[in-house]
């Protein structure tokens, strides 16, 4: 069984030597779309975190048989072209939950305490030359007692809720799908969860409803002491909408680990008239080593599960 993984460098040097030991392994540091085809044509099982395997490419792997998604999104393949040809395509469910839930409560905290703005005031030397003490250049607020909206109540979104909690906020939260279950929060329409909430965060996958789902208008019922926080995909909040309301104070904040096109080359984010308004991080929330360590886990039952039929 010839596996090839074509894009090593998404799991950041994590041992591999499992994976390594179930057929032929071939890996690549980073694969380009005219590559694919080439470096796939003799496998059974393929490998990729960002890779995208359309259509195209899949009829052209006559070979493939699993397709093993080394992240939780599928948005990178052609599912119905995949099923038409009988291949399977499996991802790693759950791995990322607990780093992904972490990092958003950590960008909710430190957009509050105003975190970036007065470490870069200490490290500046700014402090050492003050005269006095205190500094009270950007106000801070605490999350106890703030209402926390949630958008998409999966695995994530759950966990946050928890975490929110024990940080003694009121949870409610908007499902994207339409699917309202049996859940120990409010479910609320998207306008009221966000006009009422002091904090939204969004949890739920890139698709034609989510699409541009938070954008000028939705921006504008948010309160202006709001943050804003998207760990999810990029698209789901329109970035320029969302610049636009960073710079004219409609909201308080924004924390961004996804962007519409990543890296993120052009962006009105990057010329905020008040930078420490945004806190973005380049698409790394999910990428503890034991979230990695999980993923290649969930890889390795994959591809186990496949060779066992």
């Amino acid at each position: 069984m010839k596996i090839v993984f074509l894009d090593e460098y998404s799991i950041c040097n994590r041992d591999l030597s499992e994976i390594k030991s179930l057929g032929d392994y071939v890996g690549y540091q980073t694969t380009t779309p005219d590559e694919v085809i080439e470096r796939c044509k003799d496998a059974e099982v393929v490998i990729s975190n960002k890779v995208v395997l359309d259509a195209e490419i899949i009829a052209s792997l006559p070979k493939l048989k699993l397709i093993c998604v080394a992240a939780t999104g599928m948005n990178n393949v052609d599912l119905e072209a995949a099923a038409e040809r009988g291949i399977e395509v499996k991802n790693a469910v759950g791995y990322s939950t607990f780093a992904v839930a972490e990092t958003t409560l950590c960008s909710a905290l430190a957009l509050l305490r105003e975190v970036t703005y007065y470490d870069n005031y200490f490290k500046s030397g700014e402090y050492a030359a003050a005269e006095r003490i205190f500094n009270f250049d950007r106000p801070t607020a605490q999350l106890r007692g703030k209402r926390w909206g949630i958008v998409g109540m999966g695995n994530i979104g759950r966990e946050v809720a928890r975490l929110a909690e024990a940080f003694g906020c009121e949870v409610n939260y908007h499902s994207t799908s339409g699917v309202t279950r049996d859940e120990q929060y409010s479910a609320l329409s998207l306008n009221e969860l966000l006009s009422t909430s002091d904090i939204v965060s969004v949890h739920c996958p890139l698709n034609e409803r989510t699409h541009n789902l938070i954008a000028n208008e939705e921006l504008k019922k948010m309160k202006s002491s709001a943050i804003l926080i998207n760990v999810a995909r990029g698209g789901i909040v329109n970035e320029q909408d969302l610049a636009d309301a960073l710079n004219e104070g409609t909201i308080r904040g924004a924390a961004l680990d996804v962007f519409t096109s990543e890296p993120l080359r052009e962006s009105p984010l990057y010329n905020l008239k008040e930078p420490y308004r945004l806190l973005a991080s380049p698409h790394n929330a999910w990428s503890s080593v034991e979230a990695i360590d999980r993923l290649v886990e969930c890889i390795t039952q994959n591809i186990k599960q496949f060779a066992a039929k």
